[in-house]
């Protein structure tokens, strides 16, 4: 790397604390060379890709575009990058979606009279915009990427909280025009519940156990209440695997039953702060899904519902179809605890299940020993005189 300036920016963004995704379409293409060329590069640069041609952009975004190159699309991107930010970092990590995409100096005639570009940077509750039109003939090719490369270098710290600046090669012509977008947290579960974000955690708890921290141990719920039967699974979970990071999981959404309101969600996840326990929201009820979202995870489940999971009832009554989705489960590194469950008053552990040989070494059985509590949240729900719905 020629500039050191450059390279003290970079080192400032490998020094945060934050994880980011980053897409690339028509520029800054040096700006990768920069960020992977300093030790460390891969605690923050998840992944990185260059959609370049027609056909490459419309896989990445599921659609024909309109334009190619706007803010709208750059916003685009880097919403798809963050969300896919948020499947590949390390749990409790902050993360960052950047979309960038420009029409800069070319070998053929261009349609408009100056080149331009247009980047975004999504967190979790903010977006900025940033968009420059550049002096027509004033630079080549390489030299208008480098300007786009820096742009983009000098607007990352900024998403990192970390203070560096940057020359970025301007001239007072060229205006850089930024802005910034907040998000309340009611505004975030809504993209939520309308499927724009994929999950939010909550990081109350900075807990990890054992050497394999990276792999999230996931209980998921409805946690109408949350209950103690629920912190002692997880905790007796966390006892029969390797390590992990331990949390609970909220779907917003659900699939026979209305989404989940803001306020509900709110209140739900009221409950884990109080007790310093990290918890996910995501809109995804299904394992499969599930699977896809949290990638290398082991879920934490009762027998009721490793039954369920095996049953062909629940695939159109496909044997076949069971093993094929639980098969693409398996694929993505994903496992299943198993603890013992009250089932029409008998009480049911793995060894009660028939599990298919195929995807028998997913489940994995939390012994009787280590847990065993009778109670529910709709019991509980009852008790105190709900409406159970």
């Amino acid at each position: 790397m020629a500039d050191s300036a450059i390279r003290t920016i970079v080192e400032s963004i490998h020094s945060s604390p934050t994880q980011a995704v980053v897409y690339l379409s028509g520029g800054a293409s040096q700006s990768l060379g920069w960020l992977m060329s300093v030790p460390g590069a891969s605690n923050t640069l998840l992944e990185t890709v260059v959609p370049y041609s027609m056909i490459s952009m419309v896989q990445l975004l599921g659609r024909v575009p309109n334009q190619h190159c706007s803010q709208a699309m750059a916003n685009e991107m880097a919403l798809l990058a963050y969300n896919r930010a948020l499947k590949l970092s390390k749990p409790g990590c902050a993360v960052l979606g950047v979309g960038f995409t420009g029409t800069l100096a070319t070998s053929c005639p261009k349609r408009g009279d100056h080149s331009r570009f247009f980047l975004s940077i999504r967190a979790s509750d903010r977006v900025w915009e940033t968009s420059v039109t550049l002096t027509k003939g004033k630079r080549s090719r390489e030299e208008e990427d480098k300007v786009a490369s820096c742009v983009l270098i000098q607007a990352m710290p900024k998403a990192c909280q970390v203070s560096e600046t940057l020359d970025s090669g301007l001239t007072e012509s060229e205006v850089l025009n930024e802005s910034e977008t907040q998000f309340s947290e009611e505004e975030e579960l809504e993209q939520l519940i309308d499927g724009q974000l994929c999950s939010k955690i909550y990081p109350f708890s900075k807990e990890s156990y054992g050497s394999d921290k990276d792999r999230k141990i996931i209980l998921p719920g409805s946690f109408n209440p949350l209950h103690e039967g629920h912190l002692k699974l997880l905790e007796a979970a966390m006892s029969v695997c390797e390590g992990g990071y331990p949390c609970f999981e909220i779907s917003a959404v659900n699939a026979d039953k209305p989404s989940l309101t803001v306020a509900e969600i709110k209140d739900r996840v009221k409950q884990f702060e109080v007790l310093k326990k990290t918890v996910i929201v995501s809109n995804q009820p299904f394992f499969y899904k599930k699977a896809e979202l949290f990638p290398g995870s082991s879920f934490v489940i009762g027998a009721d519902t490793a039954a369920r999971l095996v049953n062909p009832k629940y695939y159109e009554g496909s044997h076949k179809r069971m093993l094929e989705v639980l098969g693409d489960c398996k694929r993505t590194g994903c496992k299943f605890l198993v603890g013992g469950r009250n089932v029409d008053g008998e009480f049911k552990v793995l060894d009660d299940i028939d599990i298919p040989d195929e995807i028998s070494s997913m489940f994995t059985s939390i012994p009787a020993e280590t847990f065993r509590m009778d109670i529910s949240s709709t019991e509980l729900r009852k008790n105190r005189g709900d409406v159970i719905s």
